[in-house]
């Protein structure tokens, strides 16, 4: 009978890969759930709400546009230069301030009639955090025009301004970008 006296490795190979495709396992979860997730807010309604309703939304929002403008009245922009690597040239994006803000809309018809009865939303945010966001319903018509005031801005960088004008059975969008310097 021979005695076999070399070791084999394999068990441990074995037992050394199990382990490390548990860590591996465990790192990857700990990583993608400590990424926060923010919801996309676009058309001011959650992302399930606007991906069920896509089509309604788009036939209002093209009938509104048919018939009727928002614009965003009184702002200063900051000019920036284009980016040279872009084919869309970008709109300059509106200058916020420190502190306390106010904006004006108008709601008009194609033919430079005001409309006093739009159901108007205002929204602040930022592109990829829900956490600032500052929400206006009912935004009341004065002088002419939506105002909204008191929009206080604390914290510097990018905002998105959202605007939501309701007309009949029609919804028109607006969505500007602005800016606050640190």
């Amino acid at each position: 009978m021979a005695k076999n006296s070399a070791k084999t490795y394999w068990p441990h190979m074995i037992l050394g890969f199990l382990v490390l495709g548990i860590t591996l396992s465990y790192w990857t979860v700990k990583s993608a759930s400590s990424i926060p997730v923010q919801e996309s807010n676009q058309y001011m309604l959650k992302y399930q709400m606007a991906d069920m309703n896509i089509n309604q939304i788009m036939e209002k929002k093209i009938a509104f546009d048919k018939a009727y403008a928002i614009h965003l009245l009184n702002v200063e922009t900051m000019v920036m230069t284009d980016n040279v690597n872009s084919n869309r040239p970008q709109p300059n994006p509106v200058k916020l301030l420190q502190g306390m803000n106010a904006f004006s809309y108008e709601v008009v018809t194609k033919d430079g009639t005001k409309v006093s009865d739009a159901n108007v939303t205002f929204l602040l945010t930022q592109p990829h955090s829900r956490k600032e966001d500052k929400l206006f319903n009912n935004v009341p018509y004065e002088d002419g025009k939506y105002q909204i005031r008191d929009v206080e801005i604390t914290k510097a960088g990018r905002y998105t301004l959202q605007l939501r004008a309701e007309v009949g059975d029609t919804i028109g969008y607006s969505e500007i970008s602005a800016y606050l310097k640190p």
